[in-house]
């Protein structure tokens, strides 16, 4: 659901990720996590996506890059005020979302994170201040063209 935002379409990614991580099982070395594994195949099935549906026209989405505000109501409960901040947060370079999401959001230590996408620890920590930074700017930006 980070990856994606829609359910159907994590349910989708969810099976084809399923479907090649058995159809291509042959190809894991046993070194590392096996949850390591099946995320980057994860990741790089949802990224083609992503870069199929530019491609096409009329897929019924509206791409995030698109989004040009952060919409916050006053009464607003949390899930939209939520669903806001991933859309910003999925405008970040994929190496710096990927590590927020996996830290901040799913709860995974810096190690675990390290080890889920394949870098040093050390790039995980700078990447996640970098993020962090950037997404402090994008929410003041937002919030001083509302103003």
């Amino acid at each position: 659901m980070t990856l994606t935002r829609n359910g159907s379409d994590a349910d989708d990614l969810v099976q084809e990720a399923c479907e090649r991580a058995i159809t291509r099982s042959h190809l894991w070395n046993g070194e590392g996590r096996l949850e390591s594994w099946v995320y980057a195949m994860t990741r790089n099935l949802w990224v083609d996506e992503i870069r199929k549906r530019k491609v096409r026209t009329g897929s019924g989405t509206v791409d995030v890059a698109e989004q040009d505000s952060l919409h916050i109501e006053a009464s607003a409960d949390k899930a939209v005020y939520a669903k806001q901040l991933h859309k910003l947060i999925m405008t970040m370079p994929e190496g710096l979302s990927s590590v927020f999401l996996l830290v901040n959001v799913e709860g995974h230590s810096y190690r675990e994170a390290a080890d889920i996408l394949g870098i040093p620890i050390g790039t995980v920590m700078s990447r996640l201040s970098a993020a962090r930074i950037r997404l402090a700017a994008m929410i003041s930006e937002q919030m001083e063209r509302r103003a």
